[in-house]
């Protein structure tokens, strides 16, 4: 048993060997890669549940709870099991390929949406890249027309129905243009702002989801041993995960060719089509029934609006661009949250989630919150590789109160980010849809305020032979929600949490506050768990100073006579006067 789950732990979180009593999480393992465990279990006839990897996150403790249950592929599913784990994705035939294919969920909606908006840029997903050094052109090329043939989405175009929806086609054969732009004869100043320029308008061009492959690659030279790198992808073909796969593969293939080799790669077991027929025939055979039950009873009927105090008034189009505000997390605090997490059967993230919980009720005065996050949505066997639009959101419901100690709000994080996990297939749109929040321009619905959390890891591009990479900012950018926190764990174990937020709302001496006032909760959360939400001090000595010299009036009016002696004095002096005006009456 020990040596079954350590193979399948080895294969998941790729290190050649896991000891039995090897710690999960500090092997790399996360929430997505503890689904894939689940999976791959199930898969092989044994029966493991995401809580019990969460509570026994060594070999040796989680092999004493799980059962062996035969061949998975016919039995029925369990409770705290996830639904992915009892059917595999079943791969379309050549005959049915060559057609015209469903959309997956969350491509419907972007068809949606491009339909309102055919010249909007908002799902465009882009990457720049400076490249310093000798670059082989022709190995670029080559290297992107490898990923092209690998990954279907990458050349799938959509066709209109008669019904206003519409089928993916895939596109066999088709030859990617990179065309080089030579900005190497113009002067340095102007080189670099022709550069910009061509580099907006590769990313600001709206793409025809019904013409040509939804992939814009383009390479622009500043000079022979300097160039710009642009790659552009509409969403409804490609998310986030998707372009650090296509970054990846592409420095292995640059790489080879390089040497004169062919990449050589196991074939994709799914492309992204396979998947968008199973998501609909998977969810329309009750799946969606049994996930919306669950987020029913979990977030009731009626949804709270989150309403963060301000520096300036919300635009009734919630138009706003983003602005950052970084910490990084002390070690300390890291390792403290990080027992915390262990002894509580739970992770990191939970800890940094129940603290924003606590931050956000603090700075509004709610006590029901709402928070947004994206998932990966790749916990099938065989997503994790292939380039689509898998991503979902959901929305993490949580009650705090001035009396709850910070432990309660903890564990109550737990439990709906474990409930959260095991129900996230749901598409957001569909909830909301059923749900029926009342509808607001100048607001998401749901929620308002998101978190992220992502694993950095190092990137295969900047081993490319021969050349320095940096990434290549493509303008500025639209803020998607009032407020984000996005936390990044690095190789060393640190973390960095960023607040993202729309400059057109908060001043950034107030977002850095209000993140000086998260590493306060969190200084609780792992050192005095006990306390409860509403004495925890936000406020540092400088903000306690400002404070109290706010409320010191150190000017003196001597023999000065209070404002009722006053009125009183002018009433005597000139009884028949108007004492007040309101309108037209006095």
């Amino acid at each position: 048993m020990e040596q079954a789950l350590a193979a399948v732990w080895a294969q998941v979180l790729g290190v050649e060997r896991v000891g039995r009593n090897d710690n999960f999480f500090e092997l790399g393992g996360d929430s997505i890669l503890s689904l894939q465990i689940v999976a791959r279990l199930r898969n092989a006839g044994w029966k493991v549940t995401p809580r019990q990897l969460l509570e026994r996150q060594a070999i040796a403790e989680l092999a004493a709870v799980t059962e062996s249950v035969g061949n998975g592929s016919g039995a029925g599913r369990e409770d705290g099991e996830h639904p992915a784990a009892q059917r595999a994705i079943p791969v379309l035939d050549a005959e049915r390929r060559a057609g015209g294919l469903p959309l997956s969920h969350a491509q419907a909606r972007q068809w949606f949406l491009w339909q309102l908006a055919p010249s909007s840029i908002a799902y465009h997903i882009a990457s720049g890249f400076r490249l310093t050094g000798e670059l082989a052109v022709d190995v670029l090329r080559e290297s992107f027309q490898g990923l092209v043939d690998r990954h279907e989405s990458m050349r799938t175009v959509f066709q209109a129905r008669d019904d206003g929806m519409a089928d993916q086609l895939i596109q066999s054969g088709w030859k990617i243009e990179v065309p080089l732009i030579d900005l190497s004869g113009f002067a340095a100043e102007e080189r670099e702002a022709k550069a910009r320029a061509q580099a907006l308008v590769l990313h600001q061009t709206p793409f025809d989801l019904c013409g040509e492959p939804l992939l814009r690659v383009a390479l622009i030279r500043l000079a022979p041993a300097e160039h710009v790198l642009v790659v552009v992808m509409h969403h409804i073909v490609s998310d986030g995960w998707s372009m650090q796969l296509i970054v990846d593969e592409f420095a292995k293939r640059y790489q080879a060719g390089l040497r004169g080799e062919a990449l050589a790669l196991e074939a994709l077991p799914l492309q992204y089509a396979d998947y968008a027929v199973w998501q609909r025939e998977w969810l329309a055979d009750g799946e969606r029934e049994r996930q919306l039950a669950y987020w029913r009873e979990q977030l009731g009927g009626e949804q709270p609006v989150l309403r963060l105090p301000s520096d300036h008034p919300r635009l009734a189009n919630a138009d706003y661009t983003v602005a950052h505000s970084t910490a990084e997390l002390p070690h300390a605090l890291v390792e403290g949250l990080q027992r915390l997490a262990k002894a509580n059967g739970a992770t990191l993230f939970m800890s940094l989630l129940a603290a924003f919980n606590v931050l956000l009720h603090r700075h509004t005065g709610q006590e029901d919150i709402r928070i947004g996050m994206a998932v990966a949505n790749r916990h099938r066997i065989g997503t994790e590789g292939i380039v689509g639009f898998f991503v979902n959101t959901l929305v993490l419901p949580g009650h705090v109160a001035p009396r709850m100690r910070l432990a309660e709000v903890f564990l109550q994080t737990k439990e709906a980010a474990l409930g959260a996990q095991l129900n996230q297939d749901l598409p957001f749109e569909q909830l909301v849809d059923a749900l029926q929040p009342e509808r607001d321009m100048s607001q998401t619905p749901l929620f308002q305020v998101m978190v992220n959390h992502q694993k950095i890891q190092a990137k295969a591009a900047t081993d490319l032979p021969g050349l320095a990479l940096q990434e290549y900012a493509l303008g500025e950018r639209g803020a998607q929600f009032e407020l984000t926190l996005d936390l990044l764990e690095d190789e060393r174990g640190g973390v960095h949490a960023t607040l993202a937020y729309a400059r057109e709302l908060f001043e950034p001496v107030a977002m850095r506050r209000m993140l000086a006032h998260y590493l306060a909760v969190l200084q609780d959360l792992a050192n005095n768990s006990q306390r409860a939400v509403g004495d925890v001090v936000l406020m540092d000595a400088e903000e306690r100073a400002q404070l109290a010299a706010w409320g010191t009036n150190a000017l003196s009016y001597d023999g000065g006579e209070p404002v009722h002696a006053l009125i009183g004095r002018q009433v005597a002096l000139r009884a028949d006067a108007p004492a007040l005006v309101y309108g037209e009456e006095s």
